[in-house]
C-alpha cells in the first residue's frame, strides 16, 4: 500500500466541490443509481482503482445487484447478466475510457440511442468523464 501524496480535497476545496456536486447531479438523474455505480466499477476496473473498486462494489451491492454480476462485469460482453440497456452503457464507457483506441466511434454512440434519452447520454458522458477524473485523483494522489 502506497502513502498517500497529498490531500487533493482539501488543498483544492472549490474544485472538489465541483466533482461532488457533478456527482449528486448525476445521482439524481433519471439513469438510475444502480445503472450509475455499474459503470463507475467498470471504469474503476479499467483504471486501476482499488479505492474506487471497493466503493463501488460495496454501492453495488447494498443495492442488492447480486455477487455474481459484479464477478461477471469484466466480461460483461459474453455474460447474460447485462441488459441491452446496461450493454449500451457499458459500450460507451469503455469507449471513452479507452478514447485514444476508439476515438468515441459511432458504433459505440450509436446503441445508446436505442435506450437512452439525449439528456441521459449527456449525464453518462459526463459519469464516466467524472468517474475517470475521480480515478486519476486517487490513483494519482495515493488514496
Amino acid at each position: 500500500m502506497s502513502t498517500p501524496r497529498l490531500p487533493y480535497a482539501s488543498l483544492s476545496p472549490d474544485a472538489y466541490k465541483g466533482l461532488s456536486a457533478t456527482k449528486q447531479a448525476l445521482d439524481d438523474s433519471s439513469l438510475g443509481k444502480e445503472l450509475i455505480e455499474l459503470v463507475y466499477l467498470r471504469i474503476s476496473q479499467i483504471n486501476g482503482c482499488a479505492f474506487c473498486l471497493e466503493m463501488h462494489a460495496d454501492a453495488l451491492r447494498a443495492k442488492n445487484v447480486p455477487d455474481a454480476k459484479l464477478d461477471s462485469l469484466a466480461g460483461w460482453r459474453v455474460s447474460a447478466r447485462f441488459s441491452e440497456r446496461e450493454r449500451a452503457a457499458l459500450g460507451w464507457a469503455e469507449a471513452l475510457v479507452n478514447i485514444t483506441g476508439s476515438h468515441a466511434a459511432d458504433k459505440d454512440f450509436e446503441p445508446l440511442k436505442t435506450h437512452f434519452s439525449d439528456a441521459e447520454i449527456s449525464d453518462l458522458t459526463f459519469a464516466v468523464s467524472l468517474m475517470s477524473a475521480y480515478n486519476r485523483l486517487a490513483i494519482g494522489m495515493r488514496q
